[in-house]
């Protein structure tokens, strides 16, 4: 359901439905996220496998890129808008985005710069890492008829855990992967929190928005999508 939500708000915006979306949030359980083209690979299921073994539940997203592990640990931000220029602006809006997360984390005191690092996981050349060397944050985008999803996922811990599973899984999908650019907020700054990140991500995105729950039309268009995303 939490990758479901982000393709129904989506849609909804596409419709005119929603206007201006930020979705924050820390994921509810370990998850393995694959790509749709992941799930043509000979070695898939061995890949999926050891998601379950590691205790990660396997699902695959609508946006793209490759596999990518995250736990409670983490924080996902999702802006959705309506927008009659959705195709026009793509580029545009990934320079835009990773430069305001960068921004982000280093009013946090972390060398984050933009950029990819050799070797990552779900590689793209807007991610954000620390010091030219660890990845932090993958971005990714879906654009729909007059709406777009912009989606970030920034690790704050566990990636020691995520390291070892991601290793793992690209090797059964003979995907190259340097571990070493397996990185975390609390791997450059061990002092800090998930909450003290989340709330510095609202801050930072969100700063005059009071948080409100989704509301029942969203909930359930978005359980009609979870289907789509099990494996």
């Amino acid at each position: 359901m939490e990758l479901a939500v982000s393709n129904a708000l989506v849609r909804r915006a596409s419709s005119g439905e929603v206007s201006d979306v930020v979705r924050i949030y820390r994921p509810a359980e370990p998850v393995l996220v694959f790509g749709r083209r992941d799930t043509r690979h000979p070695g898939f299921q061995a890949a999926v496998q050891a998601g379950r073994d590691a205790g990660f539940q396997p699902l695959v997203r609508a946006v793209g890129g490759r596999p990518v592990a995250y736990t409670s640990e983490a924080l996902v931000i999702d802006h959705v808008r309506h927008d009659l220029r959705a195709t026009e602006d793509h580029q545009r809006r990934f320079a835009s985005f990773g430069i305001q997360y960068a921004d982000a984390l280093r009013s946090l005191g972390i060398d984050a710069r933009v950029g990819e690092v050799p070797g990552e996981y779900c590689p793209g050349a807007q991610s954000i890492n620390a010091r030219g060397a660890v990845k932090l944050v993958g971005t990714a985008q879906r654009v729909v008829q007059h709406a777009w999803l912009f989606s970030s996922l920034t690790v704050i811990g566990d990636d020691e855990r995520i390291r070892s599973l991601l290793t793992e899984v690209y090797a059964h999908l003979e995907l190259p992967l340097d571990p070493a650019t397996v990185g975390s907020l609390t791997t450059e700054r061990p002092d800090l929190t998930a909450a003290a990140a989340e709330q510095h991500f609202r801050t930072v995105f969100a700063p005059e928005i009071t948080p409100s729950a989704l509301d029942q039309p969203t909930l359930e268009l978005a359980a009609s999508y979870a289907p789509d995303h099990r494996i």
